[in-house]
């Protein structure tokens, strides 16, 4: 990493060259009289008032600053990028006349973005959530906070090695910005994590865009052929519902990622190749005796009858159904096994005699299915439990 005085290049402007003179001009300076020194220039270049000790501090948080950017980029960074990034974020840089107007907004830009990306990077994740949080504060309003990480990203990283992981990475970002509203903001925040703060939304909101999110990344990621069931896994929180305080429903956030972690990692995973399979013709007769019972009548799969196959509990998997005939409805998967499966449905939602879905199960990859409503039943809370069958 190179000292404040070190080069950064073998031919600079003249600006950046009167910089790197300047810091390696300080550093043999006595802290008096380096403090005399940057309260005059923090004055010329930027109309600041500041005290010595201030002006020392803020000389600081510029070196400081400068070696993050340079660790984070992998590359020698400018004094004078360092120094409108730390000037601009503390609201000091009123008048600059270090640089041309559009310079200084290109340098703001590139100093909170991330570069493999294009997304904002940790730093303005911070900057932003505070502002959003006092915002939202100050007008009743909800915010969400979504952190997301890639499911499995080491595994395509050993197997094609990180330029293929870099791949994934840009495909997430793109993924992200596609997804969003134009109020709300998407961060990587370091390796193969992820954030988005979701203006003005609460929790249904919220769960509904995150997992809009996960199915179109999804879909992104099958032509790159991975061969690993990849898939971006994420929790969050909301304000006010789980806490006031940004570090608070950072960490409910982060609890609820890692749960979703757990969630599918706890069973053995699939095959590259495994897929749900269709059950054969004739386990589904043209007169079914799965009768389909009236709207709030007792299913026919209740009571001692004998199950032609034995189901598994998804509802607490999170698991899901993205509708083909409108990739934005979802629907909750409740149960799984070899023969079908059941959704849980809004009372006035049309499946018709046969329909198409995108299935997203913990631990599987997502799969396309054709499925046969063959019974239904309202539940508690009015929803509609939808019994259906594969089809071919």
């Amino acid at each position: 990493m190179p000292s404040p005085g070190d080069p950064i290049g073998q031919s600079l402007p003249p600006e950046d060259s009167f910089l790197e003179l300047l810091a390696e001009t300080l550093e043999n300076l006595d802290r008096s009289a380096r403090g005399q020194f940057l309260q005059r220039f923090f004055k010329t270049i930027a109309q600041m008032d500041l005290t010595e000790a201030l002006s020392l501090d803020s000389w600081e948080q510029i070196l400081h600053r400068r070696r993050e950017l340079a660790e984070s980029l992998s590359k020698p960074v400018s004094l004078k990028r360092a120094i409108v990034d730390v000037l601009a974020s503390s609201n000091y840089l009123r008048v600059p006349i270090l640089m041309e107007y559009d310079e200084l907004k290109k340098l703001q830009i590139s100093a909170a973005t991330d570069s493999l990306t294009g997304l904002y990077n940790r730093r303005f994740l911070e900057d932003q959530y505070e502002k959003e949080l006092n915002r939202a504060l100050r007008y009743s309003h909800h915010l969400a906070i979504v952190l997301l990480d890639l499911h499995q990203f080491k595994d395509v990283n050993d197997r094609y090695g990180h330029p293929r992981g870099d791949a994934l990475l840009r495909t997430a970002a793109a993924t992200l910005r596609k997804s969003l509203r134009t109020s709300d903001y998407a961060f990587r925040i370091g390796g193969d994590e992820f954030a988005l703060l979701l203006v003005q939304s609460d929790m249904e909101q919220a769960t509904t865009l995150a997992r809009r999110v996960r199915a179109n990344f999804a879909a992104a990621a099958e032509p790159m052929q991975l061969g690993v069931s990849i898939g971006l896994d994420y929790g969050l929180a909301v304000y006010p519902d789980d806490g006031d305080q940004k570090e608070a429903l950072i960490r409910v956030a982060d609890e609820r990622l890692y749960e979703m972690k757990r969630d599918a990692t706890s069973q053995p995973q699939p095959g590259p190749a495994q897929r749900i399979p269709a059950p054969p013709a004739s386990a589904i007769p043209a007169t079914s005796s799965w009768k389909v019972p009236p709207v709030g009548a007792k299913s026919s799969f209740t009571g001692t009858e004998r199950r032609k196959w034995e189901r598994v509990p998804l509802a607490e998997t999170r698991a899901y159904a993205q509708l083909a005939a409108d990739p934005k409805k979802t629907a909750r998967v409740l149960d799984l096994s070899y023969g079908g499966l059941a959704l849980e449905i809004e009372a006035s939602e049309d499946l018709g005699p046969t329909f198409h879905a995108v299935l997203h199960v913990p631990i599987l990859p997502p799969v396309r299915v054709g499925l046969r409503p063959l019974y239904k039943e309202r539940g508690p809370s009015g929803l509609i439990r939808v019994g259906c069958a594969f089809i071919t």
